[in-house]
């Protein structure tokens, strides 16, 4: 507790005679204590926030489904943080010219491309931007950050429906010659 402190100071003039003085101190060293004791128990006990893994939700067993051509943008993650990507199928997408190289940057990045898409799915397709399917195919020369980055960008724009797929060795050759043009 506060510990108070008191000490009487006398004056020996003659005839007036004066009332003692007191000095006091509050000593506040305990409360002090108190506090971060309090401080201390409090982050000890308290939960922080947790982490949070997103889910993997795996393809049910069966028959592959048949996905529309314009409901498809497919990201192919490349060495040097770059993306290749192109709508619907690859030879299609090739001849179309409907196809690009773009990186991570938050302007005139992949993010944009994927907003773009959802614009014109909204337009154009019966069932709007909630029948994107967007397949993500990391090569080899890819990092495992790049690969992130891309689920990132599908968890910030919304996108519902994802695929995480191993590119063939003929479209990993077609995109790695069309990206170093």
């Amino acid at each position: 507790m506060a510990e108070l402190n008191s000490t009487a100071t006398h004056s020996h003039k003659r005839g007036v005679r004066r009332s003692k003085k007191l000095s006091t101190r509050v000593d506040l060293t305990p409360m002090v204590d108190l506090g971060f004791l309090l401080i201390t128990f409090f982050m000890v006990s308290t939960v922080w926030s947790k982490p949070h893994a997103s889910t993997l939700r795996m393809p049910a067993e069966g028959p592959p489904m048949d996905l529309g051509n314009d409901a498809a943008l497919t990201l192919v993650a490349l060495e040097d943080n770059k993306v290749f990507y192109y709508n619907g199928e690859l030879g299609e997408s090739l001849r179309k010219g409907s196809y690009g190289t773009t990186g991570y940057d938050q302007h005139n990045g992949i993010g944009d491309i994927i907003r773009n898409k959802q614009l014109a799915m909204d337009k154009g397709y019966k069932g709007g931007r909630k029948e994107m399917m967007l397949l993500i195919k990391p090569t080899p020369g890819s990092n495992y950050k790049n690969v992130v980055g891309l689920l990132d960008e599908a968890l910030i724009n919304d996108v519902k429906r994802y695929a995480l797929l191993d590119p063939s060795k003929d479209e990993q050759s077609a995109v790695i010659a069309q990206a170093t043009k």
